[in-house]
Formats: structure tokens, sequence, C-alpha cells
């Protein structure tokens, strides 16, 4: 558990290295980041998704879970709150756009999903201190762009392998390669979405469509219940 930890405090610390750093940066200098970030996004996104969607056997399911988890963040307004509760910590700025793209981008994939779960089998941890190598480099991007507020991915990330962490206590046969692959689809669109909107091409709402995350959790739950 103490690697889900170092992965939170990673997280923050790559925030306060990337604020610190944005400080002395012009501001056609964090233009181009922010260019260099999006791009990466949604290169990476597709891959993810391209390369897992090889792996899936439910090749329709992403679409469903999109659409299910995209009316279901609209419904609750996740863009609106999150927008609200970002004002009050960085005084109007698209916070909220640096908090989805780094929650995206550190929460989705094999190390942060597998990591956990190891980690609770098997007490092997190696999955997650890598998973925390590479959220501080990605926080430190990312907060040299939208500043120190980005810290608060470290609440998601926290979160999100926690679940993974218990889920693998509970019962492991539930987290199959399966479950990881549909997961991994659906995050890679969502974060080839979130570059999009850096790049300013196209707001997707992606705060509201990161409920979908959960829904092939779901799929699988409610199928290992009913085929038990």
């Amino acid at each position: 558990m103490y690697a889900i930890i170092i992965n939170a405090v990673a997280v923050i610390a790559g925030s306060a290295i990337g604020a610190l750093a944005r400080k002395g940066i012009r501001e056609k200098y964090i233009t181009v980041l922010n260019t260099a970030m999006g791009l990466a996004a949604l290169v990476l996104g597709v891959n993810v998704a391209m390369a897992n969607m090889q792996e899936s056997d439910y090749p329709v399911l992403f679409i469903i879970c999109l659409a299910v988890g995209g009316l279901l963040g609209t419904m609750l307004r996740l863009d609106q709150h999150m927008e609200r509760a970002t004002k009050k910590v960085s005084g109007g700025s698209n916070l909220a756009e640096g908090i989805t793209t780094g929650v995206l981008l550190c929460c989705v994939g094999t190390l942060s999903m597998m990591g956990p779960v190891l980690s609770a089998l098997y007490g092997d941890n190696t999955y997650l201190m890598t998973a925390a190598t590479l959220n501080l480099v990605t926080m430190i991007a990312i907060a040299s762009t939208y500043g120190f507020g980005t810290a608060l991915t470290a609440l998601a990330v926290f979160v999100w392998q926690s679940m993974f962490y218990g889920i693998a206590h509970i019962s492991a046969a539930f987290i199959s390669d399966e479950l990881i692959a549909e997961v991994s689809v659906v995050g890679g669109v969502l974060i080839a979405a979130a570059g999009l909107g850096v790049l300013n091409i196209k707001d997707c709402k992606t705060i509201n469509l990161l409920p979908a995350l959960g829904m092939p959790i779901l799929f699988f739950l409610l199928k290992n219940l009913f085929a038990g």
C-alpha cells in the first residue's frame, strides 16, 4: 500500500516542480509546451486504444461505455462542478483541463491498474514504483502549463489505485486481462479526447466522460454475477 502513497506523492512533487519551472518560462514557451502536451496526449491515446482493441473480445463495449458514462457525467454536471471547484483554486484558469489530462495520463494503463494488483497479491511493487516515476515526469510537464493546482490529480490517482488494490484483495480472479484491455481502450479514447481539448481543436467535455472508465468494471461485475 505504501507504493500507492508514493504514487500520489510523486504527482504532488511533479506538480510542484512543474509549477516552479513555469514561473521562469515566458508565455510563448508555455504555449509551445501546451501544444506539445496536446499532441503527445492525442498520439498516446490513439496508440493505447488501438493496441488494446486488438485484445478486446467485446469490440463495441467501449462505445457503450463512452455513451453511458458520458450521459451519467452530463447528468451529474461534472464539468460544471469541476470548473467551479478549480476556479477557487486557480482564479479562473483552465485548471480543470489540466487535472483531467493528468488523471487520464496517470490512471490509464497497465502500470497503474496491474501495479496495485501485483502489490496486493504478491507484495511486488515494481509496476507501482515505475508508475510513480512516470507520474512524476508527466506531472512536471502538465504543471508547467497549468500550475500547481494539478496536484489535485494525486487524489484521483490514490483512489484509482486503491480501488484496484482493494478489489484484488477481495477477488483476484475478477481483475483479468480482459478487464484491463477494455478499461485501456476506453481510457485511450479519453486521453485522445483530452489531447483534442488541449490543442483547442474540439472541446469533448472529457470531464463528463470520466465515468466511462468505470463502465467496463461494472460490465464485468454484472457478467460474473450472472455467470455465477
